[in-house]
């Protein structure tokens, strides 16, 4: 009974000190942009730039981070020319997850992003998804090419994979116990993790300076969204096992930009593969670089965005 009795108090404590986290590390973080209303929930979207009758770009995060780390590598340099729609994926930052553990779907995910940009006005977009939204870019230019005017694919995740995830994942994606986990160790347990995590997904480039506050990376630790990236990882390969034999069908202008040193979405198995898979799709390797070739290259990833605009303006007006 008295193990019982520590048990239970240990829990309790570990509850409380989750809720205390999280409401720490949301008033440390609150919602940087706007909410859009879509089917069941709203999503958080920042916007930046006015841009012209130049085409709106469109930047959408990956797994166990936000809107705030595209926003701090490109956002910026493309809103001095173009208007920039960057959004917090369904469960993540500060977007809801209207339809629960079936938003771990690419293609459901897309369907409420084409929503939410249908409801800001954008007809068509150069979108652009890194990592985990590599599946959710492409799903979205398989689902509604009709608002893509072109797709750029930053070390992205596009096809099945063997291996497994990282046990605190794979646990939190179990229904009961991934409940538990997260309304008890994620938040202590995440803050040891980000650190190692960082230096992997970086690597062999360090990570921006303060880039864990700037990125607002605390905000994934929360219950509710520490859940939805376990669940988007969990199922990612079996969606990606059915929707990537559909790429042929990709017609809208395509670059593909990889590092040849990325530890975590291998170039050949997915970007690589990507590239042969869409017809007339541009790769881009870039040596030495790591997961993250939009810290690691800003200037080639957006020159390589402004290039696709320019060059689907100048084919729209002829």
């Amino acid at each position: 009974m008295l193990a019982l009795g520590i048990a239970v108090g240990v829990v309790a404590a570990l509850v409380v000190a989750t809720f205390l986290g999280t409401w720490i590390i949301e008033r440390r973080h609150p919602p940087a942009g706007r909410f859009v209303p879509v089917t069941g929930g709203r999503l958080h979207v920042l916007e930046a730039g006015a841009g012209d009758d130049r085409l709106p770009v469109v930047l959408l995060h990956g797994a166990s981070v936000n809107l705030h780390d595209l926003r701090l590598a490109i956002g910026g340099d493309l809103a001095a020319d173009h208007r920039v729609i960057m959004i917090d994926r369904p469960g993540h930052g500060w977007s809801e997850r209207p339809g629960g553990k079936a938003d771990a779907a690419p293609a459901r995910q897309a369907d409420l992003v084409a929503e939410a940009l249908k409801r800001l006005g954008i007809a068509r977009a150069v979108v652009v998804g890194h990592s985990w939204s590599g599946a959710l870019a492409t799903a979205l230019a398989l689902r509604h090419p009709q608002r893509l005017a072109g797709l750029v694919l930053l070390a992205p995740a596009t096809h099945p994979f063997p291996g497994g995830l990282t046990w605190y994942y794979t646990a939190a994606a179990v229904p009961v116990l991934g409940t538990l986990l997260a309304y008890t160790v994620a938040v202590p347990l995440g803050w040891l993790l980000i650190p190692p995590g960082l230096r992997w997904s970086f690597g062999p480039q360090p990570r921006p300076p303060h880039y864990r506050v700037r990125a607002a990376l605390a905000l994934a630790l929360r219950p509710a969204q520490f859940r939805a990236n376990a669940q988007d990882l969990a199922s990612l390969s079996l969606h990606l096992a059915a929707q990537a034999p559909l790429y042929p069908q990709i017609r809208v202008p395509t670059v593909v930009v990889t590092g040849d040193r990325d530890r975590v979405v291998s170039p050949r198995v997915h970007a690589r593969a990507t590239a042969a898979a869409i017809p007339n799709a541009e790769l881009i390797v870039l040596p030495g670089v790591g997961h993250m070739p939009h810290h690691a290259a800003p200037e080639r990833v957006v020159a390589a965005i402004r290039r696709l605009a320019a060059a689907e303006r100048s084919a729209a007006a002829g």
